[in-house]
């Protein structure tokens, strides 16, 4: 009877056994039990997974309590609200991996910008979304108000008329986010095309740049942050992808301790997936047993790598806690029956 409820779930832990899968389902088994146990989980994402349309698992994720933060790079917040005003436009290469320099100069003629194997319409995302946010900017700019860059879009996306959504809204993390009031932190959002933008009209004159509260002012928010969202059972880490989106806001636990001499709990679970190989000074950030020497994990945390492609795991995860929170009796049959 458990699979009719649980299919996913049931699939995850009946067949994930070894190597990658298997830490895929045991990762999903602890993030469960520190949910269930009162926990909360703070998640870092890098790369394209906007525009690869995460949105669709996350959304349900944040509205049903099992994602509790966010650190985001600048391009994941912005292309998760093109999603939404401009999904009919985006168009997807399936065979791009044998396009030539000449079919990219296409692309770009029909302006377009191409990511992996979807791209993002100029006319229908940038500037659509442009003629909104820059009043936004200019009035503060008038106003002399300071904002921190996430809340412009916080803001943003809770004005957008319904008609004018091409996307559905039950697949938007950001729209969820923003309805949640979720703490967010979006270190480097200058390395984004709304950065680019925000810039130019700071070149101009037209804006201010101190309008938008810079990386150090999130993290000095963040300390506050992550006292909130570690007390009790304490709070996870889950990391898509490396760079700054995750090594910013992990570091807050070392920062805490040794910049602001208060106490600061360490990070309740870490798991990290990435497709490259996560190795010591790669890319895609140190092994979590490193992050023990900058005090950031310990050697009690509940510790995961699962070297694949965040837009087959994330779902599969995502899916399969959903299913427990809807039904934690029969999870809790299928995790005795498959790890005794």
């Amino acid at each position: 009877m458990t699979q009719a409820h649980l299919p996913i779930l049931e699939f995850l832990f009946k067949n994930y056994k070894n190597f990658n899968s298997r830490a895929t389902r045991d990762a999903t088994l602890a993030y469960w039990r520190h949910i269930e146990g009162g926990g909360k989980m703070f998640w870092a994402m890098a790369g394209a997974m906007s525009s690869a349309q995460l949105g669709i698992s996350l959304a349900p994720a944040i509205r049903s309590g099992l994602i509790h933060g966010l650190s985001v790079t600048g391009a994941n917040l912005e292309e998760s609200l093109f999603r939404l005003v401009a999904h009919h436009s985006y168009k997807d290469f399936p065979d791009y991996r044998y396009f030539t320099k000449e079919n990219d100069t296409r692309i770009l003629e029909d302006r377009m910008r191409r990511v992996t194997d979807t791209s993002i319409p100029e006319d229908e995302a940038f500037r659509a979304v442009e003629k909104y946010i820059v009043p936004m900017w200019t009035g503060d700019t008038h106003q002399k108000t300071r904002r921190f860059w996430h809340e412009y879009f916080y803001e943003l996306i809770q004005k957008i008329e319904p008609k004018l959504y091409e996307g559905s809204p039950e697949e938007c993390w950001l729209l969820a986010a923003a309805q949640k009031k979720l703490p967010i932190v979006v270190p480097g959002y200058e390395d984004s095309t709304f950065g680019n933008i925000f810039a130019s009209h700071v070149k101009t004159g037209e804006c201010n740049p101190s309008i938008v509260k810079s990386g150090i002012e999130y993290m000095a928010h963040f300390y506050d942050q992550y006292r909130e969202l570690s007390s009790g059972k304490g709070v996870g880490f889950f990391q898509i992808g490396g760079g700054i989106a995750g090594d910013f806001p992990i570091c807050v636990v070392p920062s805490t301790k040794y910049d602001l001499n208060q106490p600061a709990k360490p990070w309740a679970y870490f798991c990290q997936i990435s497709d490259s190989t996560t190795s010591y000074g790669s890319y895609s950030g140190a092994t979590p047993n490193e992050k023990i020497t900058w005090d950031k994990l310990t050697q009690d945390t509940p510790m995961f790598v699962i070297e694949s492609d965040a837009t087959i795991v994330v779902p599969l995860i995502l899916q399969a806690l959903l299913e427990a929170k809807q039904n934690p009796e029969a999870a809790s049959k299928i995790f005795a029956k498959y790890t005794a």
